[in-house]
């Protein structure tokens, strides 16, 4: 019998074991799926407010500190308001009380009243860190400063845009210069001087089609802008809406997440349904966190921590190559630069090494071996019709649907891209390059490219974040061949172009928080 070998030595422990992998990975993939396995619970001893029981124990008035910034912003401004300390105490807290309204008041005037003071910054959207930074540049009274701001509507109900758009005149006026790159068209009917660039996307962009006022471009007729200021175009509301039919419905019955006071909705299968209220008034919690939790655990298994709600009723109905290459032997995996094979093993197919720079930031430069080509020689070697890989992939999506026009598997495809507004996005463009629209308008374009089952739920939080209005008008026709083919499109929006073409809305409030 041969000889066997047995080594005793200690075992870290499973947990410590997913905690020391999931610190040390470089791998998005395995993080993701270590990330199934953390949790948030509050801290016992203080109950998550951070303090120590010394601190837990002030008080102002009759609220504990703990208490006070569980407080939004606009219940804090009205108790700080109606605070009346006797004595020395008023007397010392009077200043200190006047600076914190004067600051809560300044995020109150950038649509931020809705906010609670303990809200951890992390959970902020870009807007609403954007509007905060906003917020204590108008309270430091600076002036002679340039301000650059990119879409700080994103997220905003009309009310709390007329809010933002004072808070930048107010820094205007002050004598500071601020610039804004925006699609809201209320802001762009308020700034005093107009750029607009195009006149279209990617490669058909870059020039100056006009400058000057909303009025002068407005008047100029080579601007799409302009053309819908001046309303030569518009989008138009439907002619025929399709009816709600309430045999086929999904109900959310007492829905308590977060603000929600134990709401029930209905939601009708197979139409358009536009979510809308001011920001903070519960939207994302009743349908991302709510709606969507409970439908991915119940018809895909999906481990997700749902926003708690008494039932949802109704999702049940929603069940209901070349000849070299062949020569060569090479398949599909040949051509991808995220498996081995056939890309170029220097850099792994990205095209680039990532150079550490001590105490600066990493600095990426093109690989010495394939020049950024992400493949290696032999699979370079291969064309199709005069192209190789790297050559395809440098193409527009309206070049490539030139170019394949007879591949039905890849012009269908391609044609889907252009159809959601995506024309001039290159074929191998990096995911991680891409704004938060184009993510979500690939996504929707990936769904449209498939054999329509009719029996599919989409939800979109605000996708016309970052959207001209041409663009917007793309969209809403995609969304509405979604709805014709049978499937229900429920879409989280403030934009009101989109508001009066849904067939059915929910509006929630009156406020936020």
């Amino acid at each position: 019998a041969e000889a066997r070998s047995r080594r005793r030595h200690p075992f870290e422990g499973i947990l410590p074991n997913l905690t020391r992998r999931y610190r040390e990975t470089e791998s998005q993939m395995v993080r993701e799926e270590l990330a199934r396995y953390l949790g948030v619970r509050p801290c016992p001893e203080c109950q998550g407010t951070r303090l120590n029981r010394a601190a837990r124990h002030v008080f102002v008035a009759d609220r504990t500190l703990p208490q006070l910034t569980a407080l939004t912003v606009g219940r804090a401004l009205e108790f700080l308001g109606a605070l009346n300390l006797a004595g020395w105490r008023g007397e010392v807290a009077a200043r200190i009380v006047r600076g914190v309204i004067e600051r809560l008041r300044f995020l109150a005037d950038v649509g931020l009243d809705y906010l609670t003071l303990d809200r951890n910054a992390e959970t902020l959207s870009g807007g609403e860190s954007q509007r905060i930074r906003l917020a204590s540049q108008v309270g430091s009274g600076l002036t002679g400063v340039m301000y650059i701001l990119d879409e700080p509507s994103i997220g905003l109900h009309q009310r709390d845009n007329r809010r933002l758009l004072a808070t930048l005149k107010q820094l205007r006026d002050l004598g500071n210069t601020v610039i804004v790159v925006e699609h809201d068209e209320e802001a762009i009917r308020e700034a005093d001087h107009v750029i607009d660039l195009g006149p279209g996307a990617g490669a058909h962009g870059g020039h100056l089609v006009a400058q000057g006022t909303p009025r002068e471009i407005a008047a100029s007729p080579a601007s799409i802008t302009g053309q819908y200021l001046s309303g030569k175009r518009r989008i138009e509301i439907p002619g025929l809406r399709t009816a709600a039919d309430p045999a086929r419905q999904i109900k959310i019955l007492g829905a308590h997440g977060n603000n929600l006071a134990r709401i029930s909705v209905d939601i009708p299968l197979g139409l358009f349904t536009c979510v809308t209220g001011v920001s903070g008034s519960g939207k994302s919690t009743l349908i991302v966190d709510t709606l969507f939790g409970h439908a991915a655990a119940r018809l895909q298994g999906a481990r997700v921590e749902a926003a708690p709600c008494d039932g949802i009723e109704g999702l049940e109905q929603l069940f209901a190559a070349v000849p070299e290459s062949r020569a060569r032997g090479y398949d599909a995996g040949r051509f991808s630069f995220n498996v081995r094979g056939g890309r170029c093993e220097a850099c792994q197919g990205d095209g680039v090494i990532r150079v550490e720079m001590h105490f600066l930031p990493d600095v990426y430069v093109p690989c010495d071996v394939c020049r950024g080509k992400r493949y290696n020689r032999e699979t370079l070697e291969i064309r199709y019709r005069g192209k190789n890989i790297h050559e395809v992939l440098e193409m527009t999506v309206e070049e490539a649907a030139r170019f394949f026009q007879n591949v039905p598997a890849a012009s269908g495809k391609l044609q889907t891209l252009a159809d959601v507004g995506l024309s001039y996005m290159r074929l191998g463009q990096s995911a991680t390059t891409l704004s938060g629209g184009e993510a979500q308008r690939v996504k929707l374009a990936r769904e449209l490219a498939k054999r329509a089952t009719g029996r599919t739920l989409y939800i979109l939080d605000e996708p016309t974040t970052g959207l001209h209005f041409h663009d917007v008008e793309q969209l809403l026709h995609v969304l509405m061949r979604l709805r014709d083919e049978g499937n229900t499109v429920v879409v989280i929006e403030h934009n009101l172009d989109v508001i009066k073409t849904a067939d059915w809305v929910i509006d929630l409030g009156p406020e936020g928080g």
